[in-house]
């Protein structure tokens, strides 16, 4: 079952003004970013051309005010990029790609229960400013979340005014709804770069589990690279949670994979009907899976070409790291991995991979902290188009 929605909807801007004033109390340097937004939304007449005549375009310094406004807190993770040399020269056409469960805010305060974490360090007023610092620290060019609940007041308007166009798609029943004092329901949502990449087509998903809908979504966006003209195809998911659902997930993953085989075959060049297309793959999500689980195997055995990315942080090059999410909960801690990013190895080369951060720098009380404002890690990836390798005999 598709839902289309137009990439370029907003919520009306009198609602806007009134969830923005009520969610987003600040201080520090970042008053003067979100107070002159806020200004210029009330005698505006739509939300896109606020964020285009404001012109919040420098990254620099909205990291700079972010790390104002956290104050002495701790200091962040400090991670490094593995750089993958397999031979080839630089590439010309960077793809950076962050993939993050930031952990919805009424959840986080409302019914995860992390023991451990000190309730201040749960605040949407602390939080919000450590989940911008991460994403301007990296500075992706394609940005896929999950657990967004803070989208319209909070992630839109600040992204957007850095050049970033996006699309959202909420959970039909989320969670979310049952904590009081909740900003609407949480989904996923999908960011790209407009200097780097122009829309072309965008789907939001509701998986289903053998023609019954579920209360998942998928993002699924087709850009352009404007610099190679190449497209891309990028999705963004997050599955069923918990033990006991392994049979759900894998059906999940199953719709999710041929809707992307159906949008690649829209798009591509190939015969109709053929099960893969020049056009590359971009899968993100908290898949709520290990690597043994079958949904995992589903999406290595797919005929797409997949693989995962981070597998290329091990010595082997074959298995995934020890964890993505480290949490400590009533139920007992949890250290395991369930986020990936998966890409079309024909057509798409890994360049670099993001380190996870140690267990000494995560600390004994786990995630989410004072330091980290979610409860799974950021994963960034570096990738390039690789070039088609000519038919024996042609000239060069």
């Amino acid at each position: 079952m598709f839902y289309i929605f137009s990439p370029s909807s907003h919520t009306p801007l009198t609602n806007f003004v009134l969830v923005f004033k009520s969610v987003c109390p600040m201080g520090g340097g970042a008053t003067r970013l979100y107070g002159a937004l806020t200004q210029t939304l009330s005698s505006s007449n739509s939300v896109r051309s606020v964020l285009q005549e404001q012109k919040v375009s420098d990254p620099v310094e909205l990291l700079r005010q972010c790390e104002e406004a956290l104050g002495d807190r701790p200091p962040r993770f400090h991670r490094k990029f593995t750089h993958i040399n397999d031979g080839d020269s630089a590439p010309s056409s960077p793809i950076r790609v962050m993939q993050w469960n930031i952990l919805a805010q009424a959840l986080g305060e409302g019914l995860d229960s992390f023991v451990q974490c000190p309730p201040e360090a749960l605040s949407w007023s602390r939080r919000k400013y450590l989940i911008l610092e991460e994403i301007l620290t990296y500075r992706p060019h394609i940005l896929c979340l999950q657990e967004v609940d803070h989208y319209y007041d909070t992630l839109q308007p600040v992204l957007a005014g850095l050049g970033y166009s996006s699309n959202f798609c909420p959970k039909p029943w989320s969670p979310c709804l049952d904590v009081e004092g909740n900003n609407g329901p949480d989904g996923c949502a999908l960011f790209f770069d407009q200097t780097r990449y122009e829309f072309v087509d965008s789907a939001n998903v509701r998986l289903s589990a053998m023609r019954i809908p579920t209360n998942q979504v998928a993002v699924v966006m087709m850009l352009r690279c404007r610099s190679t003209g190449k497209c891309l195809c990028v999705a963004v998911t997050h599955l069923k949670a918990r033990s006991g659902w392994e049979w759900l997930r894998s059906a999940q993953g199953s719709d999710l994979l041929r809707h992307l085989q159906n949008l690649v075959q829209k798009h591509g060049s190939g015969p109709t009907g053929a099960p893969n297309s020049d056009i590359p793959l971009l899968v993100c999500g908290d898949f709520n899976a290990i690597p043994t689980e079958e949904v995992y195997r589903r999406f290595t055995a797919s005929p797409l070409g997949l693989d995962s990315a981070y597998k290329k942080l091990s010595q082997d090059g074959s298995t995934e790291p020890e964890y993505t999410t480290w949490k400590i909960r009533p139920t007992g801690e949890c250290c395991t991995t369930l986020d990936y990013i998966w890409y079309s190895q024909d057509t798409l080369r890994v360049d670099a991979v993001l380190d996870m951060p140690t267990e000494e720098q995560i600390g004994p009380n786990r995630l989410p902290s004072f330091s980290y404002p979610s409860d799974h890690l950021s994963l960034v990836c570096d990738f390039s188009f690789k070039e088609k390798e000519l038919a024996p005999g042609r000239i060069h």
